[in-house]
């Protein structure tokens, strides 16, 4: 028990969230892998890098003012203070306010890359048509503004929805339900791709399933590593995962084979996803069998909302709110049926066990949080393309955006080295819905 820096921390418990902030940094590419196989081939670099280059804005960001923002003493329950700022006053002692037995230092670092996989998320509504400076600016601000409001708002202990009552084990709310409604906002701003309407097919469907697979496995850093220790809690959140992912996968692949008369690698891959995402919320406070309802439900509930979408004028074009925004809201609700003490003793009971009003909570966290999120991201979006462009020009979407933001192609069979873009005729850009 104990190590210098931190006496009262735990080894284990700090060994054990050590591993799953690794974990859950292999997300984030993770998500690369599994945007780009979705996206046209054309798309698939400047997917994948769009990525990684969040990654690292957003650890800088995070270092600098994000976690105080969020994690710092509180402002009447609305925002953290800047006495963290640039990581003031954080360093390899507890805080226990958060948890006792690891430093604040791996507090800090495993919050981070909840922070760094939230926005890219959402570059999947406009997969293809946005501009590289007006997305770096949007993920600074949108982190600021609010990823870090949002998850003060509710990780905090101080945070007002925490105090409400509102219960989000490990981001139901604040990763998937906010970067799903900012999706939906972003494709109103950004409007229509060119290729919106026509059948378009993924570029690499075993990227999709080797992304999945990935984050999959990272998922249980996610959720199992939210219990901030090494104890029976972080084993029912990694089972409950598990079990959750299986069953959306499978859900999405019978209704497809219903619908469509067979099944569909990428509808699986898919709806495995779907079932991490609703699980989230839910893993540390619900028994496995709760989860696996869960994850079939999701599949199910959000195979629906993508067929329902795919009838609109909406190009959320990867389906970032089907998948994330539905499935986080499923699951911030499902939280408030199925919780149980039984399963977590510093959790609460939902109601299934006797406390219907945790329900009603949990649905009043869903429309601050969704109604927060839509909002803030239009106007937010809106301020940044008076000053900057956020549409890529119509002969960057032609080309694709690997060679006209990048001059590198997925794939160069002549070994000619960089391309350059050719120059098509030029076109209207499309406008929104």
């Amino acid at each position: 028990m104990g190590f210098p820096g931190c006496p009262g921390c735990d080894s284990g418990d700090t060994a054990w969230v050590i591993t799953a902030t690794a974990l859950v940094m292999i997300m984030t590419p993770a998500l690369g892998f599994f945007y780009g196989g979705l996206v046209r081939q054309k798309n698939l670099v400047a997917t994948i890098v769009q990525c990684l280059m969040i990654f690292s804005v957003v650890s800088l960001v995070w270092a600098l003012w994000g976690y105080t923002l969020t994690f710092g003493p509180a402002f009447h329950g609305v925002i953290g203070t800047l006495y963290n700022a640039a990581l003031l006053h954080v360093g390899t002692a507890a805080n226990p306010a958060y948890s006792s037995t690891i430093p604040e230092l791996l507090y800090f670092a495993f919050q981070l890359k909840f922070a760094a996989i939230t926005p890219a998320l959402i570059i999947g509504a406009f997969a293809g048509r946005v501009r590289l400076k007006g997305l770096l600016i949007f993920i600074v601000l949108w982190t600021t503004l609010i990823y870090a409001p949002i998850a003060m708002w509710i990780w905090n202990p101080a945070g007002w929805l925490h105090v409400l009552g509102v219960r989000d084990f490990a981001g139901g709310l604040v990763v998937h339900t906010s970067a799903g409604v900012s999706a939906v906002a972003a494709a109103l701003v950004i409007g229509r791709g060119k290729e919106f309407g026509k059948s378009t097919r993924p570029n690499n469907v075993p990227y999709v399933i080797l992304g999945t697979a990935i984050l999959w496995f990272g998922w249980f850093g996610f959720n199992a590593g939210s219990a901030l220790a090494a104890n029976g809690v972080a084993v029912t959140a990694l089972v409950d995962t598990n079990l959750a992912a299986a069953a959306g996968g499978v859900s999405w692949m019978l209704v497809d084979w219903v619908s469509k008369g067979r099944p569909s690698a990428v509808g699986m891959a898919v709806g495995a996803v779907c079932g991490l995402a609703a699980v989230t919320p839910a893993s540390g406070y619900v028994t496995p069998g709760a989860s696996i309802i869960i994850g079939l439900v999701a599949g199910i509930f959000c195979n629906y909302i993508a067929n329902w979408r795919a009838r609109t004028r909406l190009d959320d074009s990867l389906d970032v709110f089907a998948c994330h925004g539905a499935g986080g809201m499923w699951g911030t609700l499902a939280t408030g049926l199925f919780a149980t003490v039984a399963v977590n003793p510093g959790g609460v009971n939902g109601l299934f066990y006797g406390n219907p009003h945790q329900a009603l909570v949990q649905l009043v966290g869903i429309a601050v949080v969704a109604s927060f999120a839509f909002v803030g991201s239009y106007v937010l979006l809106r301020v940044i393309n008076v000053f900057t462009p956020l549409r890529s020009q119509p002969n960057d979407e032609e080309v694709g955006l690997d060679i006209a933001e990048f001059g590198e192609p997925a794939y160069d069979a002549s070994g000619a080295g960089p391309a350059t873009a050719t120059p098509v005729a030029p076109a209207s850009a499309t406008s929104g819905p």
